[in-house]
This record gives C-alpha cells, sequence and structure tokens, in this order.
C-alpha cells in the first residue's frame, strides 16, 4: 500500500504548524518566567503556566520548556538562599530593636510608678494627718461659726436689698426735687408767669 503524495504537503505543513505553535508558547513561557523574577513573585510551574497560558503538561513534556522552568525555579532558590540571611539579619534588627524599645518603655513606666506611688503615700498621709488634727468640738465649733456665717450673710444681704430700695426711692425723689426745682426757676425767670 503506497501513501498517496498529497498527504505529505499537508503532514509537513501540520508540523510546522505544531513547531511554529511551540516556539509561540516557548516564548510565552521564558516571558511569563522574566515578568515572574522581575515582580519577584515565587516561581512554580503553576505560577508560570497561568502566566504563559500553556499547561502544565506542556511545561513538563518538552525538553526546552521544562529546562527553563528548572532553570528558573534553581535560580529563584538560590536568590531565596541569597536572601534569607539578609531577611534573617534584618528580622534580628528590628526583633532587637523592638525589644530595645519595650526595655525602655518598661523602665520609663517602672520609674512612674514608684514615682505615683510615692506621692499617693504623701496624700494619704495627710489626709491622715488632717483627720486626727480635727477633733469633735472643734467639728462642733466650725458648723457652730459656719451656721453664725450663714446667719449673718442672709441678714447682710437683706440689710442690703433695704438699701438699695431705700437708694432707689431717693434717687426717684431726688429726680422730682429736680424737676421741681427746674419748673420753679423757669418761672422765676419768666415774668409773664410772675403776674
Amino acid at each position: 500500500m503506497t501513501i498517496p503524495t498529497t498527504a505529505q504537503p499537508r503532514t509537513a505543513a501540520a508540523q510546522a504548524a505544531r513547531r511554529s505553535n511551540t516556539q509561540v508558547a516557548l516564548g510565552r513561557v521564558h516571558d511569563a518566567i522574566s515578568r515572574l523574577c522581575r515582580e519577584k513573585t515565587p516561581v512554580s510551574v503553576a505560577a508560570i503556566s497561568r502566566r504563559a497560558g500553556v499547561s502544565r503538561t506542556f511545561l513538563y513534556e518538552n525538553p526546552e520548556a521544562r529546562s527553563a522552568v528548572a532553570a528558573a525555579i534553581a535560580d529563584a532558590d538560590q536568590r531565596r538562599g541569597q536572601a534569607l540571611p539578609d531577611l534573617d539579619d534584618q528580622h534580628e534588627a528590628t526583633w532587637r530593636e523592638r525589644a530595645l524599645n519595650a526595655e525602655d518603655t518598661l523602665k520609663t513606666a517602672n520609674a512612674e510608678i514608684l514615682n505615683q506611688r510615692t506621692r499617693i503615700g504623701e496624700l494619704l498621709g495627710q489626709i491622715r494627718d488632717l483627720q486626727a488634727e480635727w477633733t469633735e468640738e472643734a467639728i462642733q465649733r466650725i458648723t457652730t461659726e459656719n451656721t453664725t456665717l450663714k446667719q449673718r450673710v442672709r441678714q447682710l444681704t437683706a440689710d442690703n436689698r433695704t438699701l438699695e430700695e431705700r437708694l432707689t426711692a431717693a434717687r426717684s425723689n431726688l429726680r422730682f426735687q429736680d424737676r421741681r426745682v427746674a419748673d420753679l426757676e423757669a418761672k422765676l425767670v419768666d415774668p409773664t408767669t410772675l403776674t
């Protein structure tokens, strides 16, 4: 059995199209790897597959894609391995700084608490001293004086009110007298009113 000659050009065209599609897919894989590295995103088969728009099977079966992915993952692991000591140093420095800040804050808080306790003790002592000075008869005497002073204030307020009423009345009388004097002066000055 012989194969017709017309099938050979079609097979060659299909193989060329497949090679072309494979090269385009490989280009997208390399672009995806470059973007992931630039963005410092973790490099994995799944991430490259999503970014490149190819299947994971393609990445595993195509030798060039498989070697590019393996090289990218190894490179990312190596960069991460180099970056980890730097990150560890940065984290350690950050924690050390936080610990020192917390220690300083704790010392300040303890000093403030000690000052407050001392002040509270002084104030409690003053309260005890004040309570001890006031005997029962002193308290009764001060209460009596306070009551007397309140009565005196009420009396002075009433006297003040009475004096204000008297002053108002005197001013009113003075205004009336001023008008009366002015009328009499007007009559004295005007000779026609005298006759």
